[in-house]
């Protein structure tokens, strides 16, 4: 072939395309990579170089270090402090990722890590902090906007494939919209992505502190719901990027009128929820954590919140109406950790680990005349 995108077959690709430009194949065979160059996409998949140029522009990264072996993995967790999130680089679905409290759960996270990837990550724990993504749309000529933004329902520390994601975000106000807007603008031109990206965050829900979780030089998940939520074709105009157009020349396939270099606007509310199948599958830990479990998801749309939130609970298990306890009811056994806890100390037990039914058990708990 004359070239190749890296940035349209997921993690996979990425990686097989780092492999081919570091052996030779690429320059061998004379191939253009289009789109995002390979020194961009190693920029933001290697954390040591990531944290270097995030840090150039004058933001921050979660605390971490990046170790190829066990024992500087114990080194670097002592220095962080426990609890630390560990993780494989180069991995897809958070595989081989979790919370270590102590050093004997870090020996084997460590293990799992380094069988699926050459390097491990050892993070900062920011549990309880809201995740936000922002997916972004850069062209060659440095036009850049955001297309659109996401919060997930859920807090740090559950993957975000795993999470129940809104769009547009429902907590944010417009100060920390905009912060964190121009900061996803200014990161992506730091680090020369052409095409589609999308950039993760860590907020702080006392203060405006953030932290960058991750730059995904590719489209993702969540470029697939951000297109469908916002009506803005993600991979089209990526692709002609890539093949050298500007959005200010390429046409908004909406309008069919005015131009792709516009940012979306919502007058209505998007929900994605995942479903899992975890009932199938006895052996499988029940919560939830920064793996991905789930099997699929459904996107519902409502003219606020609440409406799409039950559109999509009643869409993604059948027999369940909405939020309302007797889904939890129902199928508690085969999805939580309380099997074999009654009362309230199973209700808070359900609430504190998150699970597949978590919504369910939200409404139970306020049946049972629970408060927030």
């Amino acid at each position: 072939p004359d070239g190749l995108f890296a940035a349209f077959g997921g993690q996979t690709a990425l990686n097989c395309a780092i492999a081919l430009h570091n052996d030779g194949t690429l320059a061998k065979y004379g191939v253009r990579v289009l789109g995002t160059q390979i020194s961009s996409i190693v920029a933001t998949e290697d954390r040591g170089i990531f944290k270097a140029g995030i840090e150039a522009v004058g933001e921050m990264v979660a605390e971490s270090a990046v170790s190829d072996n066990l024992e500087d993995a114990k080194v670097h967790a002592k220095r962080i402090g426990y609890p630390v999130l560990v993780r494989a680089a180069f991995a897809l679905g958070g595989l081989g990722s979790g919370f270590a409290d102590n050093e004997a759960e870090l020996v084997v996270l460590v293990d799992r890590a380094l069988v699926n990837s050459p390097q491990v990550i050892i993070d900062e724990c920011l549990k309880g902090w809201k995740e936000l993504e922002y997916e972004v749309m850069r062209d060659s000529k440095d036009n850049c906007l955001v297309v659109c933004n996401m919060e997930n329902l859920d807090p740090m520390g559950v993957h975000t494939g795993e999470s129940v994601v809104v769009a547009p975000s429902q907590t944010l106000d417009n100060d920390e919209y905009n912060m964190l807007r121009d900061v996803a603008i200014k990161v992506i031109r730091h680090f020369g992505i052409v095409g589609e990206a999308n950039i993760q965050y860590a907020l702080d829900p006392k203060s405006k502190t953030y932290r960058i979780i991750e730059v995904n030089p590719r489209l993702s998940r969540s470029s697939a719901l951000a297109s469908k939520a916002t009506g803005y074709p993600l991979a089209y105009v990526a692709a002609k990027i890539a093949l050298g157009h500007d959005l200010v020349s390429l046409r908004n396939q909406v309008t069919r009128s005015t131009t792709a270099c516009f940012e979306p606007s919502l007058d209505y509310c998007v929900v994605k929820i995942p479903r899992w199948d975890i009932d199938k599958f006895p052996t499988v830990e029940k919560s939830l954590g920064t793996q991905m479990k789930s099997v699929g998801e459904v996107m519902s749309i409502g003219r606020s919140f609440p409406e799409a939130l039950q559109k999509a609970m009643r869409m993604v298990n059948e027999g369940s109406t909405g939020f309302e306890e007797n889904w939890y009811l129902r199928t508690r056994a085969s999805n939580c950790t309380s099997v074999g806890m009654e009362g309230r100390a199973a209700i808070e037990q359900d609430l504190r680990v998150p699970n597949p039914i978590r919504l369910w058990t939200i409404a139970h708990a306020f049946e049972q005349g629970m408060t927030i």
